[in-house]
């Protein structure tokens, strides 16, 4: 949980920079600290990419010196979606946990369920639901807080 808590943060961090709110942690299971946390930068670095799982794994690889992660384990406020459930997959990521599922854009429970297919060379172990609530609260909020600006920028036209 503690874990989870320190994700969210980074979702919370992500939130007031105005970009989605998701979080993640990477934690080495071997000394059960954490080598890696990371929120989303999509719109900061004009970056499709930046996914907060995607940052972390960077950043984890570069602190272990491998493009493995077999110890360590996953923490993100949302189902990754399909490229960063591809992503756990080569980096061999031991265990995922994730807070709110994503039933439109993930890739993990919904959509593709990259983890089923036959092609992947890796599964995790797979955690959901954990804190889902709080992290959906949260993804809930930034997303209405979005349509609310849209919705008065459209009145003053």
């Amino acid at each position: 949980m503690e874990y989870m808590n320190q994700a969210l943060a980074q979702a919370k961090i992500a939130f007031d920079r105005d970009e989605v709110p998701v979080g993640a942690i990477v934690v080495d299971t071997q000394t059960n600290k954490i080598i890696a946390i990371a929120h989303n930068l999509c719109e900061e670095l004009n970056d499709p990419t930046a996914h907060a799982e995607l940052l972390a794994i960077r950043t984890a690889c570069n602190i272990i010196g491998s493009n493995k992660l077999p110890y360590c384990d996953l923490y993100v406020t949302l189902e990754p979606c399909p490229m960063c459930a591809t992503a756990i997959s080569f980096a061999r990521i031991r265990r995922l946990y994730f807070a709110s599922y994503d039933l439109k854009s993930g890739g993990v429970e919904h959509g593709p369920k990259i983890f089923s297919s036959s092609s992947i060379h890796h599964i995790p172990e797979i955690y959901g639901g954990i804190k889902e609530s709080e992290a959906g609260l949260l993804m809930k909020d930034f997303f209405q807080q979005k349509r609310s600006i849209f919705n008065k920028s459209d009145i003053k036209k």
